[in-house]
């Protein structure tokens, strides 16, 4: 089903495109109501969620490759929010972030219930439950933060509805308030930037005068959770820091390892 899915959604998302596009363009917007006139025109049968179609697109599958082969070198089309039920296809510099390879593992006691575990319905929803119970966010940052909304959907700006998979709210040691929209990546899902953008674009228009601290969480492999802190320089997303931790039973931890981390 997810191959038929995939097929589908390529050949309307390719008709759209080439709708719309012409040598030399940077940036054009389309409609929902365009995926629906694609799919008359091509005879597909439309998801129950057309939403899909697009949040496939930013986040899970590659455009067709006749799309793709549009692209300057050094830049990617991305599908952003424009509004409401509109969409744009923008060209920006290829700006994909991937857990490193090389960065050392935190073994950290794991706190999460089991029957949570049994539960979980998804991977996204797993891995929000683990970075909750085990205070990922605390550790990671330094500050104490406290979990207000999950899978907030709101709207932002010259933007449109947006959905943050989970948002907390923090304080340092000086007192210092902090917003920290969470988004949670597992299975197949990529970290991009259109993502985060609006993350920090949502902070700065609902909690004015708030530091944001932007956290994408990914699960990595064997039960390892990456953590990233992200920000816009230069119009583009950074990552100001990255962590990898495991969770393990209490137990097995490590305790040379636990005294190396004090140095």
């Amino acid at each position: 089903m997810a191959k038929k899915n995939s097929n589908r959604y390529q050949a309307l998302i390719e008709k759209i495109f080439f709708d719309h596009y012409t040598e030399g363009s940077a940036a054009f917007d389309f409609t929902r109501q365009e995926i629906k006139d694609a799919a008359v025109d091509l005879g597909i049968v439309l998801p129950d969620n057309l939403g899909d179609v697009i949040y496939s697109f930013r986040f899970r599958i590659d455009l067709p490759e006749n799309v793709l082969a549009t692209q300057p070198e050094g830049m990617e089309w991305v599908i952003e929010l424009a509004g409401r039920s509109r969409y744009r296809f923008s060209l920006v510099k290829v700006n994909r972030i991937l857990p490193r390879d090389d960065l050392a593992r935190i073994d950290i006691p794991d706190a999460t219930p089991e029957l949570i575990r049994v539960y979980a319905l998804d991977d996204e929803q797993a891995l929000l439950a683990i970075v909750r119970y085990n205070r990922l966010i605390d550790t990671f940052l330094g500050l104490t933060t406290y979990s207000l909304q999950n899978h907030l959907r709101t709207t932002v700006k010259d933007v449109g509805q947006i959905e943050i998979d989970e948002l907390y709210v923090g304080i340092d040691k000086h007192g210092c308030h902090y917003v920290i929209p969470v988004q949670a990546k597992g299975g197949t899902d990529q970290i991009g930037s259109v993502q985060t953008t609006q993350d920090i674009l949502f902070v700065a228009q609902k909690y004015p005068g708030m530091r944001c601290r932007a956290i994408t969480a990914q699960f990595m492999e064997n039960g390892v959770v990456a953590l990233f802190e992200l920000t816009l320089q230069d119009d583009e997303i950074r990552v100001v820091e990255e962590r990898h931790y495991k969770l393990v039973p209490a137990k097995k931890l490590d305790l040379e390892a636990v005294r190396a981390y004090r140095d």
